[in-house]
């Protein structure tokens, strides 16, 4: 975790877009209570309720899961009393819940919400996209009112890991349909936050929970707001209107010089990557996917677009994770991916786009709306494949427009999740969840890498599973599903009216629940 102090001078940056006239939460966010936080964040959850996905890596304000992760990453008890009892040969995992915690509505939490939560989000009938996340258990079941015992098919090494998962109390979800019932809407949780109202695609407004086990957080107002422009966002933290916010690092650095505020890097695993998909007759094509991985330059991308706030991304996991396959960083050559397409047969036309057998070497790539960081990936993306001979087509678009288009189309996308490599390997690249929502967006198919994210689930050996994940890494190099650009860090910039404020390691998914919040209910006003 790095915290700096913004206090060199710069120039003054122009930003685009309006400031808005008032703090959503009801007050100027730089001279706002002590007691209260307005918050800039780049989107909404489309719900939540845990049973659909919601909070599923921990970190939740409004719920809690059986474990949660230190500011180290490191599991530690939550509604859990300690750390699981693991028998039978890694087969059983159980669990003793906390005594005294109740949920926001004042019913206490039994072992039967543990229960119902986790066979819910088995259920195939529940919308969670997730639930391959939890294909090792077996059966989940009460041993009294205090004990949950989790038997699973087979050994899961990092299985405590998933029980990071919210729980949901039965005596509200269990009467509604999870899939469409007010309960997405209108959650109750045992967490140190209450919703206390949704205004979508506006801002969700939260209260410290009274009842809340660990004690009364401090801090007993949150407005997260939501500002899905990363040029506005800055414009209304400058102007004050948020007390702080989610920032690309080129727009982070426009506050060198103010005093009045702290920025905050964390370290993560998210990756920016183009998704190549094999249904599309160009991306189809190995020979371009190799290609393209040759031709793109990371280090600039690092350079310029992150101002160094990230790392060259040869794969799915960093470059500093311990379970990083050495020697598979390969810097730009638009030598090679020249000669490999020209091998080929794909040979370049009078426009300079090369074509085979009269099919063009051109693609649409999107990316979301807004999103200033991804829209300076794809641009310089398209830059480097056009020095290769392949016309890339960048075209803005929201997600609604994107997610129907994702089997055939290209997408900047965004994933990566910490805590072990199959939480994040399994749903990015096995090909039995090809087109699974979200789940391996650009339809990868590799028998070699499925055989390889099979043998790093299924094995609690460490040295089978680094061999497994290693071969998956070297196999990602030969066939490309995907373009891997870059790591980056999470930039935050807040005002400096709190202590107890730290980062953690962070997945993909950030602003709502990661980032210097993720422990909200440990600040301090300064005094």
């Amino acid at each position: 975790m790095t915290v700096r102090r913004i206090r060199a001078a710069a120039a003054a940056a122009t930003l685009m877009g309006a400031a808005a006239c008032s703090a959503p939460g009801g007050g100027a966010g730089g001279e706002g209570a002590a007691d209260s936080v307005v918050i800039g964040i780049a989107s909404e959850p489309d719900t939540l309720s845990p049973l659909l996905g919601y909070g599923k890596d921990g970190n939740s304000k409004i719920f809690d899961g059986l474990l949660a992760r230190d500011a180290g990453m490191k599991l530690r008890p939550a509604l859990a009393s300690s750390l699981p009892q693991v028998g039978n040969g890694g087969l059983t995992y159980t669990y003793t819940l906390r005594d005294g915690v109740k949920f926001s509505d004042g019913e206490p939490l039994t072992s039967a919400d543990v229960v119902f939560t986790y066979r819910t989000i088995l259920d195939g009938k529940t919308n969670n996209t997730s639930r391959s996340e939890l294909d090792s258990i077996k059966e989940v079941r009460a041993d009294g009112d205090d004990k949950v015992v989790f038997t699973l098919k087979y050994p899961y090494a990092p299985f405590a890991g998933r029980t990071v998962l919210p729980i949901v109390p039965e005596h509200i979800a269990g009467g509604q349909d999870p899939n469409t019932g007010s309960f997405n809407t209108e959650p109750v949780g045992t967490g140190p936050y209450v919703l206390t109202g949704w205004s979508k695609g506006e801002k969700l407004v939260f209260k410290a929970n009274p009842g809340y086990w660990g004690g009364v957080p401090k801090v007993k107002k949150v407005t997260m707001a939501i500002v899905k422009d990363d040029d506005v966002r800055a414009t209304r933290l400058r102007s004050g209107d948020l007390d702080g916010a989610v920032l690309p690092p080129n727009l982070a650095a426009t506050f060198r010089g103010d005093g009045a505020r702290t920025a905050y890097d964390a370290k993560s695993y998210d990756f920016r990557a183009v998704t190549l998909p094999q249904e599309n007759r160009v991306t189809g094509d190995r020979t371009i996917r190799q290609a393209l991985d040759a031709a793109v330059d990371r280090e600039a991308m690092v350079d310029k677009i992150l101002d160094g706030a990230g790392r060259p991304a040869y794969g799915p996991l960093p470059i500093d994770d311990p379970w990083f396959a050495e020697g598979v960083e390969r810097p730009q050559d638009l030598a090679k991916a020249k000669r490999m397409l020209d091998r080929a047969g794909w040979k370049a036309g009078g426009d300079g786009v090369r074509a085979k057998d009269g099919l063009r070497a051109s693609f649409t790539l999107f990316y979301p709306s807004g999103d200033k960081v991804r829209q300076d990936h794809a641009l310089a993306y398209a830059s480097d494949a056009k020095k290769a001979g392949i016309e890339v087509k960048v075209e803005s678009a929201t997600w609604e427009v994107i997610e129907p288009r994702m089997g055939n189309d290209a997408v900047l996308a965004g994933f990566g999740s910490s805590g072990d490599p199959d939480f994040g390997l399994y749903t990015l690249l096995h090909s039995s969840l090809a087109g699974d929502g979200f789940n391996n967006m650009g339809r990868y198919d590799n028998p070699a890498v499925d055989k390889a994210l099979d043998t790093g689930r299924r094995s609690q050996n460490t040295e089978t599973r680094e061999a497994a994940y290693e071969a998956l890494q070297r196999e990602l190099v030969k066939d490309p599903g995907y373009t891997f650009l870059t790591h980056i860090d999470h930039v935050y910039v807040l005002a400096d009216r709190w202590e107890g404020l730290t980062t953690q390691v962070e997945p993909h998914e950030h602003g709502f629940a990661s980032g210097p919040w993720w422990n909200l209910q440990d600040w301090r006003p300064k005094k």
